[in-house]
């Protein structure tokens, strides 16, 4: 009698630890099928870090979900990984966080992590504008936290191109430099018939409604524009931008709306930042012959059915 008491128990304990899993999966709003099982690579996309910066807790739960969805295949950081001056302290908070993400990370530098000096004293002099060698200095000390050999670069994932791009050109907030636009137009020119998808930290032009003041002004989006435009006009298999900079939440109007078509060409995906207690994640789902972008809500722990959108790949 004991033996089968014993059996009894240890099948509860076994059913009850099944469950307690099953549950916190739902908990985590995991709808997932396995890596093995799903036709498409998923992508999630994490607006504008600000480590450590205020809500940590929340920015931690966050991190927590992802690595409970079984079929991410990559995680996007597209800037301001630092919350200031992209000082050593805030690199090492960085690489200490993203050390816990259990997925492959790509990792881009916005103005945050490489453009301002760094204050004598904490919160003195505001924003100013780093010289070259400082600039220089917080772009290496970016590749070495991400073990970057450049701060551009490029990666295959599904019969797509991500181009993934820097901050680095002087006199703008989000800005690429000349070396970096040379290589992305000679990447361009080696994959012509490659569905595209631009990684930067800065929006393109038009992109948004002005829901704040400094929207689609120059410090707020990807620069040099016309440089930009020439070169997304030239090469029509880009299709998709991702980007963040401009703090845009879920909740605004033009987070996912016709406004974000540019040039009738491409589709600029808006990310908003982490610093705060509401977090968003968009995730790209790539498909052979479209991207799906869906929404998540790290606070209600759910997915935002209306804001689902699903691009066309281009055709050749």
């Amino acid at each position: 009698m004991r033996k089968r008491n014993e059996s009894r128990s240890v099948g509860s304990t076994v059913l009850g630890a099944v469950l307690t899993i099953i549950a916190a999966l739902f908990a985590s709003g995991c709808s997932c099928p396995e890596a093995s099982e799903k036709a498409y690579h998923h992508v999630v996309v994490l607006g504008d870090p600000h480590l450590p910066g205020k809500h940590l807790a929340h920015k931690e739960r966050v991190r927590r979900t992802i690595n409970s969805w079984p079929d991410v295949d990559l995680v996007i950081a597209v800037g301001d990984i630092c919350d200031e001056y992209g000082t050593e302290a805030e690199y090492t908070a960085a690489r200490a966080f993203f050390a816990k993400l259990d997925k492959p990370l790509a990792a881009i530098a916005g103005n945050h992590d490489v453009l301002y000096t760094t204050p004598s004293w904490p919160g003195g002099g505001g924003y100013q504008p780093a010289s070259p060698a400082t600039r220089e200095a917080k772009l290496a000390l970016f590749r070495r936290t991400f073990g970057l050999a450049e701060h551009w670069y490029s990666r295959e994932l599904g019969g797509y191109l991500l181009l993934f791009l820097s901050t680095d050109r002087e006199g703008f907030a989000a800005g690429m430099s000349e070396p970096q636009l040379a290589w992305l137009r000679a990447t361009l020119a080696t994959h012509p018939a490659t569905p595209t998808i631009i990684v930067f930290h800065g929006p393109l032009q038009g992109t948004q409604h002005p829901f704040k003041q400094y929207i689609n002004r120059p410090q707020a989006v990807a620069q040099p524009v016309e440089a930009i435009h020439a070169l997304i006009a030239a090469n029509p298999q880009v299709f998709l931008w991702v980007s963040g900079h401009t703090h845009t939440p879920a909740t605004e109007a033009s987070y996912a709306a016709p406004i974000n078509v540019y040039a009738g060409q491409v589709t600029n995906i808006h990310n908003a930042d982490m610093k705060r207690e509401r977090i968003w994640t968009n995730s790209l789902l790539l498909y052979p012959d479209k991207v799906v972008v869906r929404t998540y809500d790290h606070q209600e722990r759910a997915w935002m059915p209306k804001l689902e959108r699903t691009i066309p790949t281009p055709k050749f």
